[in-house]
């Protein structure tokens, strides 16, 4: 599925009650992009769990990874999940509670969570990881050892569906309302990117990396 345009519209993925639903990869891959945290649903002995985790892509793929003594990794090999990434631009504030809302980016995807176990793919995996949270940080840092390799699960998720919606603009007020004496309006959102602060422990000599001066306010 690395190469269609858009994904099939299935019963679990359509999108019902927002108009701006769409399904087309270019905007499901743009919110994957930018996201960096990743809701991962699963069922486990019968119960929903959602667990917030890092991830990354390489096209139609999203990995994740971590301790093979929690729960998500002893389970998940060869399961079904969801996954949903979610962006916030603008609190929106109409006249009326009711027209209030949110100017959000989002996306949920569905695939099935597979182990990785070749050494190869286990390093494009980690490295997809990393890389997704600051671009370039995989050959800067430290490589990973063998027995820390052996003690992290990858897994990964080929997007088998998927769909974004999102809403942007004013409040949809009623055309009554806008002759009343109440406030309407966005209040923008954004991440605030701090300046790096190392721990005191660097060895004479050691420079800012351009990972970080990437993801800091010193790069963006």
């Amino acid at each position: 599925m690395t190469n269609i345009d858009s994904y099939p519209i299935e019963k679990r993925n359509k999108v019902r009650a927002a108009p701006k639903a769409v399904y087309d990869t270019k905007s499901v891959y743009a919110v994957l992009d930018e996201g960096i945290i990743a809701q991962v649903a699963f069922v486990d002995d019968g119960h929903p769990f959602v667990i917030p985790m890092a991830y990354g892509r390489i096209e139609n793929r999203l990995y994740l990874h971590g301790a093979k003594a929690t729960r998500f990794f002893k389970k998940m090999k060869s399961a079904p999940v969801s996954i949903g990434v979610t962006l916030v631009d603008a609190l929106v504030v109409g006249r009326s509670a009711f027209h209030s809302s949110m100017n959000y980016r989002s996306v949920v995807a569905f695939g099935k969570a597979m182990e990785v176990s070749n050494y190869e793919d286990q390093i494009a995996g980690l490295t997809a990881v990393t890389d997704h949270l600051m671009p370039g940080r995989w050959e800067e840092a430290r490589p990973m050892l063998e027995k820390e390799i052996r003690a992290t699960t990858i897994l990964v998720v080929d997007i088998e569906t998927a769909s974004f919606k999102g809403r942007a603009g004013q409040p949809s007020d009623d055309p009554d309302d806008y002759g009343t004496p109440y406030w309407g309006g966005l209040i923008p959102i954004s991440t605030s990117i701090g300046i790096p602060v190392d721990d005191g422990r660097l060895v004479e000599g050691v420079k800012l990396p351009k990972s970080v001066q990437y993801r800091s306010a010193l790069g963006r």
